[in-house]
């Protein structure tokens, strides 16, 4: 019987992100890769809110699955496993975090994430693709997978971007520090070597959750699964196999 893996994308991504990945793994595997609320084939899904998005995933996804995520989608992921319990059996997070910390943090992030929202209403997919693809976060990337990334981007809306970032944004979402210790499956914890910041936090997340491991990808940087997607898909076939 194949092994369910569900992905949750980055924000401005699609499902459709996670291709390279999936056609690296392993036929085992039965993939699920939803578009998020207020991306791609879901930008006109309301409310864009965590309980929506606890709720999406949980009607998709079979009795037991294992749930990966990517930066916002794996933020998102981490409030999955911690609603949905024992229905994941592993967990995977690409250069994602817990959130922030400090409550003073998330009110002005979130007051910075309506001024960016706000902005993003005013252009059109084509303008803000273009904008996104200079955040320095993402700098590195090859030309065709920059080429691939646009493509990607350029199936959402703007309005979708927006609500996105106002309702599943850093600021918008609580943070699960304190909760890391809760979690009671294995969890692998992806960041690129050249994403320095993410490997920090994750560095101190493996300190928290009882049962995690770190896996630094050499030469990659924040977007791991799309720079390296064989070595991302042998990292979640090789944890799998494990458990």
């Amino acid at each position: 019987m194949a092994s369910c893996l569900v992905c949750l994308h980055g924000f401005t991504h699609t499902g459709a992100s996670w291709g390279p990945v999936v056609r690296s793994l392993p036929r085992r595997y039965r993939v699920l890769a939803p578009d998020i609320r207020g991306h791609g084939s879901a930008a006109e899904l309301r409310p864009a809110s965590l309980a929506g998005v606890i709720g999406d995933v949980a009607g998709l996804a079979p009795a037991e699955f294992d749930l990966c995520g990517y930066s916002m989608g794996g933020r998102l992921a981490l409030h999955v496993a911690l609603a949905v319990g024992p229905r994941v059996k592993r967990l995977s997070l690409i250069g994602a975090s817990p959130g922030l910390a400090e409550a003073n943090e998330r009110a002005a992030r979130l007051r910075a994430d309506e001024q960016l929202a706000k902005s993003i209403e005013r252009m059109t997919i084509a303008q803000f693709a273009r904008q996104w693809a200079e955040t320095p976060v993402l700098a590195g990337l090859s030309e065709e997978l920059v080429a691939a990334v646009d493509e990607d981007r350029r199936r959402n809306t703007t309005p979708g971007l927006a609500a996105a970032l106002r309702g599943l944004g850093t600021g918008a979402l609580p943070s699960l520090w304190e909760r890391l210790s809760e979690l009671e499956v294995p969890v692998t914890l992806i960041a690129g070597e050249r994403d320095h910041k993410f490997v920090a936090i994750a560095k101190q997340m493996t300190g928290l959750i009882p049962d995690a491991r770190l896996e630094v990808v050499p030469g990659a940087g924040h977007a791991v699964h799309l720079e390296a997607p064989d070595v991302v898909a042998a990292i979640l076939s090789r944890r799998s196999a494990e458990g």
